[in-house]
């Protein structure tokens, strides 16, 4: 807004210092929209709240936060310009909040608003910060965009959805993830320093800004929350617009003059400084731990953590396999019989038949329950049915659900507290009816044939032989998310 501003609290009101009109409604608009767009005001958000099990839940709740006055149900409204519907409607209030205010301001003698301005930013700075951080920490510990799994990595290119692409090109290197989350961290912890603002800002505005455009190039749908962050960092930058401008352009020497609060006794120094650094060590320390510890001690996050068969991680073939008795002769096109499948180094069993499935849009999110982890299977067609799966070793048993139904909320709040759900135990309860609760024998003949015997949730008996394929891939091993809970064979 290229505000001239005094350090000195005292002299803020200095005649000398009084803003243009243009200043004064600019900063009008500005400050009914920034609050809007940052102070949470949704009903749910405070239903949220209220329920709140822990300081760190307070912490992810805080940092999470997105502004949503109404979402429109339709493609635009999830990649397009209807997705930012919420940004108009702030608009709309601000504009017409700025008119009234400017309307009811006429005869006010005041001439600027350094002390809101001040405070604004404030808020505008901590926003970004806290935000950044969050969003640095799921890539620092990398979790966001995992290692494309066994049956992504033998899934038809034209199969994908334009996003999944980008986030499992992404996810093909943890460093280059772990250095983007280093880098969204580092640059929010600058936000918290007046001095450091604009140096971090830059960065925010940069990095935000080619996570915003990669998301709408790829319809990747978090482009919404990426450009928030762009334009409250390009809103703090503002201030700093006419010192860069003369220093950098016009090769003038500058002296940056801006207003700050006075803290000038012992027990303003203590409160102060007190919130600010308990504020700091929360989101950077506590909420840094705890996302730790959900990533690396209880398995929370987008892919399973549950072992599956030992030594039985890989792609097969689909030798044989026989329905109620009689054996169907492989067909690319029969929409029964499997075409392939394969088993991850967790517990998820996936096989292909000729049948359309309903695609899952979303990114999938960090979950501590398997059953519901839905990362592996979003954003791709192909005909595949993912099995969630817990091993009864003693009987050579298997208990599966198919995990690309949609579980209830109250299911969801029932089951979702462990990696494992204990499938074997709700196999005898009446859930095993509500998730389709299945149980088939196993029996590993060989080291690399699998056969698998039980009823599907149709009713039909299976017979289904699995012998893996010897397969490497060009772009290696790869990473694994690993984790202090299990380990793996």
């Amino acid at each position: 807004m290229g505000i001239k501003q005094n350090i000195e609290a005292e002299a803020i009101y200095s005649g000398s210092l009084a803003w243009s009109k243009f200043e004064k409604i600019s900063f009008r608009f500005a400050f009914v929209f920034f609050l809007l767009i940052i102070v949470p005001l949704e009903w749910k958000w405070y239903e949220r709240l209220f329920d709140i099990d822990s300081f760190y839940s307070l912490l992810s709740l805080l940092a999470g936060y997105r502004v949503s006055f109404v979402e429109i149900a339709s493609d635009s409204g999830r990649w397009g310009l209807a997705s930012y519907a919420s940004w108009g409607i702030a608009f709309l209030i601000a504009g017409v909040s700025a008119t009234i205010w400017t309307i009811l301001s006429r005869k006010s003698k005041r001439k600027e608003y350094n002390v809101l301005y001040y405070w604004l930013r404030v808020i505008v700075r901590y926003r970004v910060a806290v935000g950044l951080i969050a969003f640095g920490y799921i890539k620092f510990y990398p979790m966001q965009m995992p290692f494309p799994s066994v049956s992504n990595l033998n899934t038809d290119l034209g199969d994908y959805a334009a996003f999944k692409l980008y986030w499992q090109a992404v996810g093909l290197s943890a460093g280059y993830q772990i250095f983007l989350g280093s880098l969204e961290i580092g640059a929010g912890i600058l936000m918290f320093f007046r001095r450091t603002t604009a140096f971090g800002a830059v960065i925010n505005a940069g990095v935000l800004y080619n996570i915003a455009h990669a998301n709408i190039a790829y319809d990747g749908a978090v482009h919404v929350y990426s450009s928030y962050f762009v334009i409250l960092s390009l809103f703090i930058l503002v201030q700093y617009i006419p010192y860069i401008w003369k220093l950098f352009v016009k090769n003038e020497a500058v002296k940056p003059n801006y207003y700050y609060p006075k803290v000038d006794t012992k027990t303003k120094k203590y409160i102060f400084y007190g919130l600010k650094y308990a504020f700091i060590f929360s989101f950077v320390f506590v909420y840094g731990y705890n996302r730790y510890d959900a990533h690396y001690n209880k398995g929370r996050l987008k892919e399973p953590v549950v072992p599956g068969l030992s030594h039985a991680e890989g792609y097969y073939s689909v030798s044989k396999f026989a329905l109620n008795g009689d054996t169907l002769a492989y067909s690319p096109l029969d929409s029964v019989r499997w075409n392939d499948a394969a088993l991850e180094r967790y517990s998820t069993l996936v096989y292909k038949v000729n049948s359309a499935i309903n695609i899952d849009l979303g990114n999938g999110v960090p979950v501590t329950g398997d059953l519901f982890k839905t990362y592996e299977f979003t954003g791709r067609a192909g005909g595949k049915t993912y099995l969630y799966y817990e091993i009864d070793s003693l009987a050579n048993t298997l208990y599966l659900v198919n995990k690309n139904q949609k579980f209830s909320k109250k299911i969801r709040d029932k089951l979702d507290k462990d990696n494992e759900i204990n499938l074997k135990k709700l196999y005898r309860t009446a859930i095993r009816d509500s998730i389709g609760i299945m149980k088939w024998d196993y029996k590993r003949p060989a080291q690399d044939r699998i056969v698998l015997s039980g009823t599907d949730n149709e009713k039909n008996n299976i017979y289904v032989v699995l012998d893996k394929l010897k397969k490497t891939y060009p772009i290696g091993n790869g990473w694994y998310s690993h984790n202090n809970k299990y380990t793996y064979q």
